[in-house]
């Protein structure tokens, strides 16, 4: 290459202005290793690392910020191989977007939250439209917005013990910021609508079964020795009826075993660093372009359904910021252990159902614990 030739920048803003936003997004290049774990002279992959452990990486508006801008300049860096999108800690990757911020704030202001969403679904975009192959590093629960982003990567690798779900219409929201759009082409329509509208979670291998993961790795430690999930069945077996059970909770003796053995235990994700480490690797050992070529046709289904939904389902988020979200949200922020975060389902239903309007006065009363203070 001539001595005066000089790159031209592709980037949005410099890495600088990225560095100088917020801490609870880290951005960093770590060396690429060969297929001897040697470490590659002048290529890394980019680590994005949401931080925000104290409240399980949930994302405020500045981290959605700051995680678009590091896919875009991860997408643009010609030394780098792959990018790693994880969470900081062994608690949850992410559990979606940061419901204390979404209760005070976004709560009642559909204008906001529109504008919110824009940036929501940016951030969604950057990483189906990355120009390397992505990989999430489930390091524990991948929730709500935390599964949505989660599944709009190429791959996925799991400590064992995660979990994975959605909680839209148990808090106020529908799962329209991806799920609705990726579940029914990851795992089926029929189990799309078991997590969605149930918002029943599935273990890391109940999700690897259904085709959410490229692979699991244990994360339990017990004397030394990794062990797989204790709380789940991990072998592939059936019931009296053919039901399949790995991954299904354990009942009864077996559920009180694995949870004393969980106690004896420590969470170590050196093995899921290992696996990651051997995933970049193996994309690191492909033609650059052939692969961007096949990971750009391979995500078609889910980046066509997401295109065409994006946009309409952001205007409904931002209306249902005066209802159902209102409500949901803050009943989570403002619930607790003792009388729960979630509104009263029924009476809910009941009072809709005989007239009675959305208004201030009847969210308040739907707050946990407001019935026990009204009857006192």
């Amino acid at each position: 290459m001539s001595d005066d030739f000089e790159f031209l920048p592709h980037d949005l803003v410099p890495e600088d202005v990225i560095d100088g936003l917020t801490d609870q997004v880290l951005f960093e290049k770590r060396p690429a290793r060969d297929d001897q774990g040697n470490e590659v002279s002048g290529l890394y992959n980019a680590w994005i690392t949401l931080n925000n452990p104290s409240q399980y990486n949930s994302y405020t508006t500045a981290m959605v910020k700051k995680v678009i801008l590091c896919f875009r300049a991860a997408s643009n860096m010609r030394d780098v191989n792959a990018v790693v999108f994880t969470g900081a800690g062994d608690k949850a990757f992410c559990t979606g977007g940061n419901t204390k911020e979404y209760a005070e704030y976004y709560a009642g202001r559909p204008q906001e939250y529109r504008q919110y969403m824009r940036l929501f679904n940016d951030m969604v975009s950057a990483i189906l439209g990355c120009d390397k192959p992505v990989i999430c590093r489930v390091n524990g629960m991948r929730i709500g917005g935390g599964q949505e982003i989660g599944m709009a990567c190429d791959f996925s690798i799991s400590q064992d013990m995660a979990r994975f779900g959605q909680a839209g219409p148990k808090h106020g929201s529908a799962p329209v910021g991806g799920s609705t759009d990726f579940l029914p082409v990851m795992i089926g329509a029929e189990m799309a609508m078991v997590s969605g509208v149930l918002c029943e979670s599935f273990s890391a291998h109940k999700a690897q079964r259904l085709g959410l993961l490229t692979d699991i790795v244990p994360a339990l430690k017990v004397d030394g020795e990794y062990v797989p999930n204790p709380l789940v069945e991990t072998e592939m077996k059936t019931d009296a009826f053919g039901r399949i059970l790995h991954g299904e909770p354990k009942t009864g003796e077996a559920l009180a075993e694995g949870k004393a053995l969980m106690k004896r235990g420590e969470i170590d994700l050196g093995a899921l660093d290992e696996a990651v480490e051997a995933l970049c690797t193996k994309l690191l050992l492909t033609f650059p372009d052939c692969t961007t070529k096949t990971i750009e046709e391979l995500r078609k289904p889910k980046l066509n359904a997401w295109n065409a939904n994006k946009e309409n389902s952001r205007a409904w988020l931002a209306l249902n910021m005066m209802t159902e979200a209102n409500a949901g949200f803050r009943a989570f922020n403002e619930g607790n252990r003792e009388v729960g975060r979630e509104v009263d389902f029924i009476s809910l239903r009941q009072r809709l159902a005989a007239g009675e309007k959305w208004g201030p006065e009847f969210i308040d009363s739907l707050m946990p614990g407001a019935g026990k203070e009204a009857a006192k």
